[in-house]
């Protein structure tokens, strides 16, 4: 297997594991503020959640020691492009008392990058029941982060993520890691149908910043309904083609019923009203999708072996992401001539 690119080793490298302690000093000293510390579970860095005495609610993320310092700038800036849209519910950056964008944290002779941003109250899309509705209401609100991010550009907006749907032919140094025989064959199959089918018309693809990872588990809900969904953890952020966003989020959206597409076609219907996508992009959409659960499956196998036994963010992706490989079987079995007819009549 070829040496691990800096995307593969992003992935495989364990998150910062600071004492709670260390993080709850340094927003005091650097942010005035003052709160209990409940960890998060997430891929990459040390995330808490923090609440005040008062209530007031933080998320404080310590970056990987490995992200670099334009990644850094790049999500800041977003997030701040994104603060100036109140169409648009995510998180807001909060600034030092020295007004600086981040902060620092010096332990055990490493310096790690600490970001704080407001705290969405709600509930996680991916401890709800997703209905139709539901679905479309997801795929309007995307379609309108994604018309805030379309004039958004940023000098690290091409930063090297293994999820990047268009790095997907590296996948193949990590397909050995599937011990099933069968299923590594029909992962195989997706990445040779992305090659011939969607690689040669990406120069033809509308390209801007996308979220990249509009998973449940980045959507907030509000249970009453009065506020539109909103979307967290924007560490997947990367310019890729504009229907990448639309194929990552409809990957997520499985169901075990008869109607593989039951929630997916009345999303991308939704997300079509508001921004309708051209024909190379709906012809292309069904490789797409097939193409995030590959990579889901991929490197969910591939962290079997990369993350330790205990690992939390191996514990949860296995629980949550094992349902991506019947939902490839149920796409491949459905076909793209009937997906297409089915995006096509809604």
């Amino acid at each position: 297997m070829p040496s691990p690119s800096s995307a593969h080793a992003a992935i495989a490298a364990d998150p910062p594991r600071l004492p709670a302690g260390e993080v709850a000093t340094a927003l005091i000293e650097q942010y005035g503020i003052d709160g209990s510390l409940t960890p998060l579970v997430s891929e990459r860095d040390q995330n808490f959640q923090v609440t005040t005495p008062r209530g007031r609610q933080y998320v404080a993320k310590v970056a990987s020691a490995g992200e670099s310092a334009l990644a850094a700038a790049f999500q800041v800036a977003a997030l701040e492009h994104l603060g100036a849209n109140r169409r648009v519910r995510a998180p807001r950056l909060q600034r030092t008392l020295e007004a600086e964008a981040t902060g620092r944290i010096h332990y055990d002779g490493q310096s790690f990058g600490l970001r704080v941003v407001s705290y969405l109250d709600g509930d996680l899309l991916a401890g709800m029941d997703i209905d139709p509705a539901v679905a479309a209401d997801l795929g309007a609100h995307l379609a309108e982060l994604d018309c805030a991010l379309a004039g958004f550009t940023h000098e690290g907006q091409n930063q090297e993520l293994l999820w990047d749907l268009q790095r997907l032919p590296e996948l193949r140094g990590l397909l050995s890691h599937i011990d099933d025989a069968a299923l590594r064959e029909r992962v195989v199959r997706v990445v040779d149908d992305f090659v011939a089918a969607v690689q040669p018309c990406l120069g033809e693809l509308r390209t801007q910043v996308i979220h990249g990872d509009a998973n449940p588990e980045n959507v907030v809900m509000d249970p009453g309904g009065r506020r539109p969904p909103g979307f967290i953890d924007f560490g997947d952020m990367v310019s890729a083609p504009l229907v990448f966003e639309v194929a990552i989020a409809a990957a997520y959206l499985r169901t075990d019923g008869d109607d593989p597409l039951a929630l997916i076609a009345p999303f991308v219907a939704a997300y079509q009203r508001r921004l309708p996508l051209r024909d190379i992009e709906r012809a292309l959409l069904f490789d797409l999708v097939r193409a995030r659960l590959a990579t889901t499956i991929t490197i969910l196998f591939w962290r079997l072996g990369a993350r330790r036994a205990g690992d939390a963010y191996r514990q949860k992706t296995l629980c949550t992401e094992s349902g991506a490989i019947r939902f490839l079987e149920a796409l491949d079995t459905l076909g793209n001539r009937q997906f297409a007819r089915r995006i096509e009549n809604m």
